[in-house]
């Protein structure tokens, strides 16, 4: 068995015995120190640099499907689509010393990173692309993130049932070599269904951690009191760990 299939495969086994149990402290106090295990053993065997399989371009998806929401739909994103993304910018703020805000052509004039990796859904399915954009590491440093910031927080355009959709990684994942904020899929402009004009791609998570539609990142000391204060809008809402390793 690959490692990354048993670690996903021991704590996926792991929770779904507990998530049996019900939703009491003492449980949540058991799912938290599940995800810390989960966490640590990932990070232990594949190191915090360790990168996720890269392929070759014979390798990559005929079609690359999009998921959950596949076009924010509210009037600003239509009317920012049908220009091309031209005034869309992006935001980095919080706890740093140079708050940004840049557009997508600044976005593009960064140093840029390609990778071919595969997309790993929680629902099942994968899917292989090739994914183009600056390493979010390069644009937390141009704006200088001070040093009690512990996590970055990815805000989207994108809301369901009435919530804006949101993500969350450490620093470690936050500067990790394969953590991009991708504005290409296949050597072409990022289609709508799948996050346009921006979206992470955390290639050591499954997939519901690469935000679409993102419009800020924010370096935050911590979690609590963002949205449910676990987070991300699934972590929020249902079982699903912050910690998705995969």
């Amino acid at each position: 068995m690959k490692r990354r299939n048993l670690i996903v495969g021991l704590g996926a086994g792991f929770l779904a015995g507990c998530s049996k149990v019900g939703k009491s402290d003492p449980m949540q106090s058991l799912f938290k120190l599940a995800e810390d295990w989960h966490r640590g053993a990932h990070r232990a065997l594949a190191g915090k640099r360790g990168l996720a399989q890269e392929f070759t371009k014979a390798d990559i998806s005929p079609f690359f499907r999009g998921n959950g929401t596949t076009d924010p739909g509210d009037a600003a994103y239509t009317a920012h689509a049908a220009t091309g993304f031209a005034g869309w910018t992006i935001a980095v703020t919080g706890l740093v010393d140079r708050p940004l805000e840049l557009t997508l052509e600044q976005i593009k004039a960064l140093p840029q990173r390609t990778q071919i990796t595969r997309h790993d859904c929680v629902e099942g399915w994968s899917a292989i692309g090739e994914w183009t954009g600056p390493q979010l590491g390069t644009m937390l440093d141009l704006a200088g993130v001070q040093p009690n910031a512990n996590y970055v927080v990815f805000r989207c355009a994108d809301v369901l049932n009435g919530s804006a959709y949101y993500e969350s990684v450490d620093m470690v994942d936050a500067y990790h070599p394969q953590t991009i904020v991708a504005h290409a899929l296949n050597g072409a402009p990022l289609p709508v269904a799948n996050g346009a004009p921006l979206r992470m791609r955390i290639e050591r998570q499954l997939g519901y951690k690469s935000a679409k539609y993102v419009t800020a990142i924010e370096a935050v000391e911590s979690l609590d009191g963002i949205h449910g204060g676990k987070g991300g809008y699934w972590e929020d809402r249902s079982d699903y760990q912050w910690y998705a390793g995969a």
